[in-house]
């Protein structure tokens, strides 16, 4: 069918993004192994109401200096974390990150990092586990979370609250309780510092 989604070419791709990540960055096997069965086993990772997990996106909105981080507090988590959610086919990986932040913060400003164009790679690749929520329909699941750096000027925050509970900008140093091998990886590159 010409046009329809190709669930194999994302599988395929995300496998691809994955061992080159890893051969950039490192990391443990087991970080990225329910990942890798469900790329092996065919499950259209693509798709939100695919379980045991599927593909997110999220944004590590950075300040020019690499200081400051915008971050949300979510609305369904309780927490502090990087604008994200879930992958809608057939947009870009970078497009993803982008739409969800600029739906969760409201800032219009944003720019891909050069470092993502350079190198045709995410800052990290991280899978996480995602409580059941009955009242949707969904069992505890995991967010395989492919995560960009966006830059932005401070300010211009007009958080949606359908969406989160705030938007603020943070020290960066932050990341290292909610995201520590992506600020590993950004300032091993001097996009982040702390």
């Amino acid at each position: 069918m010409s046009g329809a989604f190709d669930s194999s070419a994302f599988r395929d791709r995300i496998g691809a993004l994955l061992d080159r990540h890893v051969r950039t960055f490192g990391g443990a096997a087991e970080r990225h192994a329910v990942l890798r069965r469900q790329i092996e086993s065919g499950d259209a990772i693509h798709s939100r109401s695919t379980f045991p997990g599927h593909v997110t996106a999220s944004a590590f909105i950075l300040d020019p200096a690499g200081r400051r981080v915008l971050l949300i507090h979510h609305r369904s988590l309780g927490r502090w974390l990087q604008p994200g959610g879930h992958y809608e086919a057939p947009e870009s990986l970078e497009e993803a990150a982008l739409r969800e932040a600029v739906e969760e913060t409201g800032v219009r400003e944003l720019a891909l990092d050069p470092w993502h164009g350079a190198s045709g790679l995410p800052i990290d690749i991280d899978s996480h586990l995602i409580p059941a929520r009955p009242q949707k329909g969904e069992p505890e699941h995991w967010h395989h979370d492919i995560r960009y750096v966006l830059r932005a000027q401070e300010g211009g925050l007009d958080p949606d609250p359908s969406e989160v509970h705030g938007a603020e900008w943070r020290d960066v140093a932050e990341l290292d309780g909610i995201a520590p091998e992506a600020l590993r990886n950004m300032c091993k590159l001097g996009l982040a510092r702390p």
